[in-house]
């Protein structure tokens, strides 16, 4: 696993599905209980996998939208 992608889960607030999934993988468990669900992961490298997608859809729900900004000005010429 990603070393980063691990500290970032290890940040996040307590409760949060990112937080327990950290805390599976680094207990050595595949299962995991968090908002009343509990879902059991086939192997510890299938955990880190989705550790590694919930961090990439928050990376990109964060990335703000590329805005160009155009200007025009009405010259005097001939």
């Amino acid at each position: 696993m990603d070393p980063t992608v691990l500290a970032w889960a290890l940040a996040q607030p307590a409760g949060s599905r990112a937080a327990a999934l950290a805390a599976a993988y680094t207990g050595g468990t595949t299962r995991v209980t968090f908002d009343g669900r509990t879902v059991e992961y086939r192997s510890l490298d299938e955990l880190g996998r989705a550790l590694a997608v919930l961090r990439g859809a928050e990376s990109a729900a964060a990335r703000r939208p590329l805005t160009t900004f155009a200007s025009f000005s009405r010259g005097s010429g001939a």
